[in-house]
Order: structure tokens, then sequence, then C-alpha cells
């Protein structure tokens, strides 16, 4: 059925979750979620969704709070809170950040794995991220309900970058997942690994020269103010799971369950279609105020070029060439 797009295989048998408190089946569920940014931001909208299609689909009362700027810490302690079960039940977290449970976690989200926003929807639609979701909910105990994200990301930094020339030796902050660090690498950027709120200062004090984002990030953290020349170097479109907590989902009730895993899918689609959507408009509307000025990458195919056999061995590596195989050809 649908509504266990991702969850297909690991609870086959029609009760795996269904362990619900008697306690929780008398009063109202409460559960808690948490998100790094603000109301304007696409997660926190797509998370809102989230919450508005789970009271719908269940038709019981359900307390929400979400907790947002981040409020409880940033998304590497969501998903650690979600394995553990405890402080926060769903949220939105970069697959990077899924590394230390699941090898194969930031390879969805690696560098030039997607060629557009489009090839992105036709790999979620058909499934073909399922192996790594099941080795995530294995492993950690958090289930991938559906997947946000489809922003473009982009080099921004406090000069332009035209070419492979003005990115060498450049100081740029990745994320925390290694093949960030080695495709940049092998581009000729020095890479180096930043907690992303430390991104601003990092910059305005000299650590770094430049980051990497989507047109959302950059505006919600105010990224241009330190480095107003966006890149167009269109070297990844974030995918970002909707998580929730295993260990949360057994204790809720088998129709609470349900609603859960067909409004997260939901939701996800929501939330790719609304952030592909607004991406345009907020660089439009940043460059028209002069707060940053968008400048036109000439390599990237050259820049894809030294970045694939990265891709291809790290793959090997984790066991994903059957995965990388079928997206590349998706």
């Amino acid at each position: 059925m649908k509504r266990r797009t991702v969850l297909t295989g690991l609870a086959a048998a029609a009760g795996t979750f269904a362990m619900p408190s008697i306690l929780r089946a008398q009063a109202a569920v409460s559960l808690n979620g948490a998100v790094q940014f603000n109301d304007d931001h696409a997660f926190t909208k797509a998370l809102v969704r989230f919450e508005e299609l789970v009271k719908q689909y269940y038709g019981k009362p359900v307390n929400f709070t979400l907790h947002k700027n981040s409020s409880l810490g940033l998304e590497k302690q969501y998903f650690e809170y979600m394995s553990q079960g405890k402080a926060v039940d769903y949220g939105i977290v970069s697959p990077a950040h899924m590394s230390t449970f699941a090898k194969a976690a930031p390879f969805i989200d690696a560098p030039f794995v997607f060629k557009g926003i489009d090839h992105m929807n036709k790999v979620v639609e058909a499934n073909i991220l399922k192996p790594v979701a099941d080795e995530i909910a294995t492993k950690a105990e958090v289930v991938l309900i559906g997947y946000a994200g489809g922003g473009v990301r982009n080099i921004f930094a406090n000069k332009p970058l035209k070419n492979l020339a003005d990115l060498k030796g450049l100081k740029v902050r990745v994320q925390g997942a290694p093949i960030w660090s080695k495709t940049f690498a092998a581009v000729g950027m020095s890479p180096t690994v930043i907690a992303y709120n430390e991104v601003y200062n990092a910059i305005q004090n000299g650590v770094i020269s430049a980051g990497e984002n989507e047109a959302a990030g950059v505006e919600a953290m105010k990224f241009y103010e330190v480095a107003p020349h966006l890149n167009l170097t269109q070297h990844a479109v974030s995918i970002r799971p909707i998580c929730f907590s295993v260990k949360t989902l057994k204790t809720l009730p088998k129709d609470l369950q349900d609603a859960i895993m067909k409004a997260g899918k939901e939701a996800g689609d929501f939330g790719r279609k609304l952030e592909s959507s607004e991406e345009v408009v907020k660089l439009d509307t940043l460059e028209k105020a002069g707060k940053l000025k968008r400048v036109p990458f000439e390599e990237r195919d050259a820049m894809k070029k030294l970045a694939d056999p990265v891709m291809a061995a790290y793959a090997k590596e984790i066991g994903a060439e059957g995965i990388f195989e079928k997206i590349n050809v998706a």
C-alpha cells in the first residue's frame, strides 16, 4: 500500500508497530517535533503540513509541539534523540547526520547524485531509496516517512567563482559526511567541516571563504551578508527526509501509525514542490534588494567529471553500486 512506501519489507507483518499503551489509548497523544528554522522556511512548512495531515487521517486528538529555530539543538542532535526515543519524535534531518548509523545514508544527498528536481522526484516515487531507508530503520531505529528538500545547492562565497581555477584551494564549509569532503577535495577545493550555526561567523572571521546551500538556507541564515556571491555550481539537489522515532511509533495506536506513514509521504511531496517552486523567487528577491549577486559558473560539467570517480568508489565501498546504477538510469 502507498502508506507503507518507505516501510515496505521493514513492517511486513501487519502488527509490527502495533504496541499501543493503555494510557495513550485513553488520552490524546503528544508528539514533539524539531526544526532548525522559523515559520517561513520550507522545512517548517512541510512539518506543519505533516501535523495537519496526521490529524486529518487519524480523526482523533493529537497534540503536536514543533520546536523551531534550533531551540532543541541541530539536526544531528534531533536524529540522535529520535534514535534514543526521547525529546524529539519527528523532524527533518540531512542524510549527512545519519552516517554514524548507516553508511549509505549520506550517499543519497551527495554531490551530483541527482540531475535536478525532476530526477529526484522520479527516484523518490520509484522507491529506489528503500534499501537505505531500511538500513536506517534497522540500525538507528528511525523511520524515513517522507522526503522533503528539492533545493538546488550552490556555493556562496565572499568572492565570485566562475571556473575551476577560481575554486582551487577554496576554503569551503561542507557537511559532516566524508563524501562531501572527498568530492570537494577532488575538485580542488579545501573543504572543512563546521557546524551549520557557526558558518556565518567562520566566514566573517576569515576561517573559511565559502559554504554551500540551497536558497532557503542562504536566506534563513543570512549567509549573503558575509558571502554575497552566489556561485551557480548547482552541484547538488538537497533531499531531506522527514524522520520519525521507531521507539515512539511502537507505542502508538495502529491507526495513528498508519496516519503518520501516509501523512509523512504526502508532507514530503509537499515540501519538495514548495521548496523547488520558492527557490527562484527567493533568489530574485535577494538579488533585486542588492543582498546577493548570482555568478554563472562556467565549468559545472568539468566539476562533475572530477567528482564522478569519487562517487563511484564511494558507492562501491558502501555496497551501494546497485542503488547508484538505478538512480543514474531513473
